[in-house]
């Protein structure tokens, strides 16, 4: 029935998982913790963004796996755009000292400047479209976010190791103030420092 309606089991029936009486409220709000981005499920990123009605936000140096993954990434939004959901795409400024810092403490050297420089590319055909914005930031990520309305996974980022290695915590926002809603207000903060990418 999960794989049905696209949704996670726990989600469906959380007293499977309930949490124990010490745990804080908070707790309700997880879905599920995957121990490696890898470990997502293509179905569940696509799956998420499909439900989306009113909102898509991505915050990311690049998630190029995004396109790699999902060829019909550009497309979805696209769709989603047309229905009137807003997206906004946050991408890292290659030229930008967070950038550069992240590529020399996961040893990736330029590649990660390359791969933000690469997501531009890949989000070019997009620019311009009525209901999708872009923009590029220079803030440090301590962790990316990918949100569809009150869901999201949120993409911790461990010191050294890149983004597919680190874990995702997968959130349904259930009450204010709780952890979707700080991951949503941070994503508002970067997206105030950022600088739109016109055609």
């Amino acid at each position: 029935m999960a794989e049905a309606l696209k949704e996670d089991v726990a989600y469906l029936w959380p007293w499977l998982d309930a949490p124990r009486k010490s745990e804080t409220t908070s707790h309700a709000e997880l879905i599920r913790i995957y121990p490696q981005r890898s470990d997502v499920p293509l179905e569940a990123w696509r799956a998420m963004f499909e439900r989306a009605q009113t909102t898509i936000e991505v915050m990311v140096y690049a998630a190029v796996f995004l396109h790699e993954q999902m060829p019909d990434w550009n497309d979805l939004l696209r769709a989603k755009a047309a229905d009137g959901c807003r997206v906004r795409i946050l991408i890292g400024d290659p030229d930008s000292q967070a950038v550069r810092l992240r590529g020399e403490e996961e040893k990736f050297g330029h590649g990660i400047e390359s791969r933000c420089r690469l997501a531009r590319l890949h989000y070019a055909p997009v620019l311009g479209v009525e209901g999708i914005d872009v923009a590029q930031h220079a803030t440090t990520l301590y962790n990316s976010v990918y949100r569809a309305d009150g869901e999201l996974f949120a993409n911790t980022h461990v010191y050294g190791a890149n983004a597919y290695a680190n874990p995702v915590f997968h959130l349904r926002r259930r009450e204010e103030q709780g952890m979707f809603d700080a991951y949503a207000a941070s994503f508002e903060a970067v997206w105030s420092t950022a600088e739109p990418i016109r055609e």
